[in-house]
Order: structure tokens, then C-alpha cells, then sequence
């Protein structure tokens, strides 16, 4: 199973909120997923976001591969792989 760690839309029309999960690559981007390991939120001026480092560096360890934009909360938040 290709686990992959991405955003996930939730919140109002033309004013997205993201979550960041652990997902099956196959699963569709707001459907189902394995855990939630964080949140993103584009609207505020600089951008928010809060991630969970103890789980984001056990899925990179077990082998998750993270979105373009994941990697790059990621580099933000001071999560290498």
C-alpha cells in the first residue's frame, strides 16, 4: 500500500482550510483517510499552519511520501525527512 501524506480541503466556498493526513494514495483527496496529522490555512496573512511533528517523522520513517506542498510546511516547520 502507497501511503501518502497531502492536504485535505475542508471549509467554505473560495475560502479553503486544510488538514494534513496520512492517506492511501489510491483514496480520492477528501476521502478517506488514516490519520490527521496536522492543519494548514492559506487565508491568514502569513499563512497558519500547525503540524505534529512526532507523527509526521514516524510516517516519514515508516515510509509516507509527502506532496509537493506538504514537503514544503514540512521545510517551515523544521521537519526533514
Amino acid at each position: 500500500m502507497a501511503v501518502k501524506i497531502r492536504l485535505r480541503r475542508m471549509g467554505q466556498k473560495k475560502a479553503p482550510f486544510y488538514r494534513i493526513v496520512v492517506a492511501d494514495s489510491r483514496s480520492p483527496r477528501d476521502g478517506r483517510f488514516i490519520e490527521e496529522i496536522g492543519t494548514y490555512d492559506p487565508n491568514t496573512d502569513p499563512s497558519t499552519f500547525k503540524v505534529n511533528e512526532e507523527l509526521a517523522k514516524k510516517w516519514l520513517a515508516n515510509g509516507a511520501q509527502p506532496t509537493e506542498i506538504v514537503s514544503k510546511i514540512f521545510k517551515l516547520a523544521g521537519i526533514e525527512k
